[in-house]
């Protein structure tokens, strides 16, 4: 069975050259700092949200996980 990689492809949509080969450029995990060494902007904003109230972090460096467990801290 041939794996459905498209979604990955979305940019490419032909290629005349019989030796093309697509690579995806795969992210490196990208380790999380200590909290000391972190310098978060936290901000409330409702602008443009419809009156809803949201949370907005910035420069946080780590890894997607770890961005989902603050955000879950900062939630309750």
């Amino acid at each position: 069975m041939k794996k459905n990689d498209w979604k990955e492809r979305l940019n490419i949509v032909y290629s005349t050259n019989p030796d093309f080969q697509y690579s995806t450029d795969e992210k490196e995990e990208i380790c999380t700092l200590p909290k000391q060494q972190q310098k978060l902007r936290v901000s409330i904003e409702k602008n443009h949200r419809g009156g809803k109230t949201v949370t907005i972090i910035k420069n946080f460096i780590g890894s997607d996980n770890d961005i989902k467990e603050l955000g879950k801290l900062l939630k309750s």
